[in-house]
């Protein structure tokens, strides 16, 4: 049995979408190539059977690990979240104290993250720094670039 992971919903959904794209319409097509391949003739010294047999096997093994990551996966009930600290699935507003910016980071899965929408890895280094913070307090989290000294100004749920 693999690792519970926590997923919005909409997390959970995109991860099954890909899953079923995987199996109906990727395993559909390295089929394909396979007896087009196969059709060519000799097998032994067909590069083309060959490479077509190593992505199935590829593809195959990612559609396990997705299959265990959908079973293990669970949905949090945002509702019932406390917001009182930072958590996963927190929306969080931050002050840096150097130069007095105010940014606002959501800290979601590693698989959700996506920076342009500031949604950061809960394996991150300054989701970590904020995790189990409160309103008010300062936190100096160290980061690739150096040290980040920030303000958390608000704690809300997505």
């Amino acid at each position: 049995m693999g690792e519970v992971k926590y997923y919005t919903e909409e997390g959970l959904a995109a991860l099954k979408a890909e899953l079923n794209h995987m199996m109906t319409v990727e395993r559909q097509r390295i089929s394909q190539q396979i007896a087009e391949a196969r059709d060519k003739g000799d097998l032994s010294e067909n590069a083309e059977y060959e490479a077509a047999k190593e992505q199935q096997g590829l593809l195959e093994m990612k559609i396990s690990k997705m299959q265990d990551l959908v079973y293990n996966a669970r949905v949090l009930d945002e509702a019932k979240m406390d917001t009182s600290k930072v958590l996963l699935f927190s929306k969080v507003k931050v002050k840096n104290l150097k130069t007095n910016t105010q940014l606002t980071y959501t800290i979601v899965p590693e698989t959700e993250t996506d920076i342009k929408t500031m949604k950061i890895s809960v394996t991150s280094p300054i989701a970590k720094g904020l995790l189990g913070k409160s309103v008010g307090e300062q936190v100096d989290i160290q980061i690739p670039a150096g040290k980040l000294s920030v303000e958390i100004l608000e704690i809300t749920r997505v």
